[in-house]
């Protein structure tokens, strides 16, 4: 057998990592001697993926010497690619991992395993330790392997402008119920009702008798309202006035409860601290929404479980408002990069020149052309990209000028490529899911959008190289 064993220091413990060059596929051993098809997808990106560095990559996120046995980065590197690949849930992806022989040599594996690798709750502690960044570095090694080896510039050479960046905003809609107000102050009552269960069976000796919540009675209220296929603006305000005094009074009882703890700063875990939290400030919100008779707020909470969601008015017809993070994307022969992610809204022209210094990043010099919609063409990006030669697809101001047939055919190609970017947006939320971030963590969220980017660079990685992905 050629190759040679590269020894990581990975997680908590020292483990080994079986370099790329060692597998072979005649020597994966299968049940009943199975032979594997060398044309298999998965067989193919497994040759043609850098895995040494990406687990370089991936080794720095972790501490030696510690702590049980950790296990092949690989096997975990693949396992986030065929996950979010196939957009399958993390229990369903072990579970096809196990069935599936091509997959298993595509994690690195000698012999095939037919039991579960690992536990699926390590797909949620590998999100938290990993980070954005790291997928951030895996898409640059991509990007950078690919595009630079298409740049032939010499470096002693002044830098000229080339190619063409595509660059537009989205949403990565977050996996939510669609929010309301009456559900919202509903779900707040559900939650204080069971922090009150929670602190009664602490207090029973203080407390003879339980707080009244009423809770059957504001459950009807509820349902009588929810279930009305037409809600006049008088009954659902009458409706939503009720839970918002049910929310009042068990915040109100709470707080007794919680004085009679003396010398302990929250007697209960720390998810229903974190609840309270939220919830008062919930309460705050929509008591104020009520008495001033608006729907606006504020850093307006949307989601009790999720509460650092925002809601972004995007105007898009038939879904105006979209619940999630606002990404700055680029495109870049093909290649997607995001430069920005915010939870709250922003104007997206500010993104422009932080995307080109990307492209400058990666291939040593600014673009050609950009091309971008209208929202883009402000005075300070249209100086900004004078001064270095770059082009925009914008409207010049001043007087029109006259243009020939071929300038006006070239201006509305360029324009007209820009859906580019449109199309592979689209192909990331029908293909991928981005329209549908399943991590209910701020952070664990950035990290599943970082791995939805990368995993999509891998097709073009994998399709320029002539591997059917």
């Amino acid at each position: 057998m050629q190759g040679y064993l590269v020894y990581l220091q990975i997680s908590l413990h020292m483990i080994q990592y079986t370099s790329q060059h060692q597998t072979k596929i005649d020597e994966f051993s299968s049940l009943h001697q199975l032979k594997l098809n060398p044309n298999n997808r998965w067989i193919q990106l497994s040759f043609i993926l850098p895995w040494d560095q990406l687990v370089k990559i991936y080794s720095r996120k972790f501490n030696a010497g510690f702590g049980a046995k950790a296990i092949n980065p690989r096997i975990i590197i693949g396992a986030l690619i065929i996950k979010h690949k196939l957009n399958l849930s993390d229990e369903e992806t072990l579970q096809t991992i196990s069935e599936n022989p091509y997959m298993q040599f595509f994690l690195g594996l000698d012999d095939y395993a037919p039991e579960i690798l690992f536990s699926p709750s390590l797909f949620v502690e590998i999100r938290k330790k990993l980070g954005q960044d790291t997928f951030q570095e895996f898409n640059e090694l991509i990007m950078s392997s690919s595009l630079k080896s298409s740049s032939t510039q010499n470096q002693d050479e002044q830098p000229v402008n080339k190619g063409k960046l595509k660059i537009d905003a989205t949403v990565a809609d977050q996996y939510i119920r669609y929010p309301n107000d009456l559900s919202l102050v509903n779900e707040g009552r559900l939650k204080t009702e069971k922090l009150i269960d929670e602190l009664y069976i602490l207090l029973k000796e203080e407390f003879p008798v339980k707080p009244r919540t009423y809770r059957k009675v504001a459950h009807q209220r509820y349902l009588q309202e929810a279930k009305k296929k037409q809600k006049s603006a008088k009954s659902l305000r009458k409706a939503i006035r009720y839970l918002l005094n049910c929310v009042e009074r068990n915040l109100r009882y709470i707080d007794e409860m919680l004085d009679k703890f003396q010398g302990i700063e929250f007697p209960l875990a720390h998810k229903y601290q974190k609840h309270l939290w939220i919830i008062h400030t919930l309460y705050d919100q929509q008591r104020k929404m009520y008495d001033e008779k608006s729907h606006t707020c504020s850093d307006r909470i949307v989601s009790i479980s999720q509460p650092h969601v925002r809601p972004i008015v995007r105007g898009k017809q038939g879904k105006p408002v979209e619940f999630g993070s606002k990404l700055g994307l680029s495109l870049i022969d093909g290649y997607m990069t995001n430069e920005t992610l915010s939870w709250d809204a922003y104007h997206e022209s500010k993104d422009l020149q932080k995307q080109a210094e990307t492209y400058k990043l990666l291939l040593g010099y600014y673009p050609e052309l950009i091309q971008a919609d209208k929202i883009y063409a402000t005075n300070e990006n249209r100086t900004w990209c004078k001064e270095r030669n770059i082009r925009l697809t914008a409207t010049p101001k001043g007087r029109p000028v006259p243009k020939t047939a071929a300038q006006k055919r070239k201006e509305k190609k360029e324009y007209a490529e820009r859906n580019h970017i449109e199309g592979r947006i689209g192909n990331a939320k029908q293909s991928f899911s981005l329209n549908q971030i399943k991590a209910k963590l701020k952070e664990t969220s950035k990290t599943w959008i970082a791995v939805t980017l990368f995993v999509m660079n891998l097709s073009r990685f994998a399709n320029l190289l002539n591997a059917t992905f």
